[in-house]
């Protein structure tokens, strides 16, 4: 089975597609030019299948038609897909090149890669796509970490790292079939269908397979936003007659203070997702625009599983209820399941779950507990079976829908020769959600460097948004019995 099939089944071939600016493709057009860059990119030969090797490619592209249409390119010829964010540091680029094993690449013009290629072809297809396939290899080559022959037999469709690919992100193994079960799920309460255009502003590296599959398959027309400007971005809501928002917290804090913003009568639903949705946040939307934001709980190992429909407009904070096929439980830290209204950890089971961890390799059965899934979110449900989520179980921090490990982030401090100790926390930010601020230990407490020198040494070595926000200097961290950093 091949996801990008069942998108051109049924879909109308004279429906508009994808609008970016003043371009746009209907169904057919797309079809045509991802056929015309499929052949391409078999035409180069390194996209014969191999019965026990997955067709890794990579794909560094910013949003817009060529990230589609390649990423669903990669996908009909049977490769699977490995987004590479364009935030990543050179560090990190190496990182997922090791622990994927990627040999094989697609990047948009101008975007170079920072290691020469093995070889490099450039793929056309018409004039919306032109990028260049080139060989890559990790800066230390070594075996995968993982089991190329049981990867290949799942018919991988996507792996995708959920920040950077260090740290404790694993990478997260979806196939066409769970892709499939995952989208049709998500859409059971959203309800997306062809008459609905849906604005469409997160970086598509980090949200395409579950977004912009879904809203393919179900005949959607989507509206690609450069602009992160309030005005712009209401602009477009209005005048391309926007029936869907999908954003995060940070996106409809900026709409919510655009002092020009009125009520936009195609806007049927606005969806915020990737970070938690502050309530001042949620009040300010809902009484300029007088709609409710519906909070939606988004997980890359399990999809959009809960959606706030219901009570968006009375209690907008809670994430909702579960989608169709799915099951909710709250258990506290013994394993037992608790009622209605006492916080334990969220743990969830249902249609489209990842099927396997790539680094360390590890089956979907056998990181499910009897089928569930735990969250490490900290929650409570409501009688009518809704969640309110109140917190973390660890300690990552989210940046506007951006996963941060606070150990990376303690881990690349620590490398700076004058810091002896780091412990990294979230502080709350009104507009991202989160923000990662440090705490240090200097190897010479009498001399501590300037902190701007850390933030540069950060600067370097990560993605912008895991930079420290705060730093300050401390004579010690707080530590457990066995000598393991307490956490905030």
């Amino acid at each position: 089975m091949n996801i990008v099939d069942h998108i051109f089944q049924s879909c109308d071939r004279e429906a508009m597609a994808l609008v970016h600016g003043e371009e746009t493709l209907t169904y057919g057009e797309l079809e045509s030019l991802l056929d015309e860059a499929a052949a391409a990119l078999r035409g180069t030969g390194w996209f014969e299948p191999e019965e026990s090797r997955a067709l890794l490619t990579g794909l560094s592209c910013p949003n817009g038609f060529a990230h589609v249409l390649f990423s669903l390119a990669v996908l009909r010829c049977g490769g699977c897909l490995v987004p590479v964010p364009s935030e990543l540091t050179h560090r990190e680029r190496d990182a997922l090149v090791e622990s994927t094993g990627l040999d094989r690449l697609l990047t948009a013009e101008g975007q170079d890669w920072h290691r020469e290629a093995k070889e490099s072809r450039a793929i056309q297809a018409g004039t919306h796509g032109a990028l260049v396939l080139r060989g890559v290899t990790a800066a230390e080559p070594a075996p995968p970490t993982y089991d190329e022959a049981a990867l290949a037999a799942m018919n991988p469709a996507l792996i995708r790292f959920s920040s950077g690919t260090t740290g404790q992100s694993k990478g997260v193994v979806l196939s066409h079939d769970t892709l499939l079960a995952r989208v049709t799920a998500c859409n059971s309460r959203l309800k997306i269908g062809p008459g609905d255009r849906v604005i469409w502003i997160l970086p598509m590296a980090h949200h395409f397979a579950v977004s912009i599959v879904l809203y393919l398959l179900h005949g959607a027309t989507t509206v690609i936003v450069d602009s992160h400007l309030a005005e712009d971005l209401y602009a477009a809501i209005r005048d391309q007659k926007g029936t869907v928002l999908y954003g995060s917290p940070f996106h409809h804090a900026l709409l919510a203070d655009y002092p020009e913003g009125r009520p936009l009568p195609a806007l049927r639903v606005s969806v915020s997702t990737a970070a938690p949705l502050p309530k001042a946040t949620a009040e300010a939307f809902q009484e300029r625009y007088d709609l409710p934001i519906t909070q939606g709980l988004g997980i890359i190992e399990v999809g959009l599983p809960l959606l706030n429909d219901e009570a968006a407009a009375s209690d907008p904070l809670r994430v909702g209820r579960p989608q169709q096929g799915f099951e909710v439980t709250i258990r506290d830290e013994s394993g037992t399941n608790l009622e209605a209204g006492k916080t334990g950890e969220l743990l969830l089971r249902g249609p489209g779950m990842f099927d396997a961890y790539l680094s360390p390799w590890r089956k979907r059965d056998e990181v499910l507990d009897a089928g569930w899934f735990h969250t490490g979110d900290l929650g409570h449900q409501h009688e009518d079976g809704s969640v309110t989520l109140s917190g973390r179980l660890k300690s990552v921090i989210n940046v506007a829908g951006m996963k941060v490990f606070a150990e990376e982030v303690e881990q690349t401090l620590c490398e700076h020769p004058a810091v002896k100790e780091a412990r990294v926390c979230a502080l709350p930010h009104p507009q991202v959600g989160q923000v990662p601020v440090a705490e240090l230990v200097a190897a010479d407490p009498e001399n501590p460097p300037k902190k701007p020198a850390i933030l540069s040494f950060c600067r370097e070595r990560l993605s912008h948004y895991k930079v420290p926000m705060k730093i300050s200097w401390v004579d010690a961290l707080p530590k457990t019995a066995s000598g393991k950093i307490k956490r905030a």
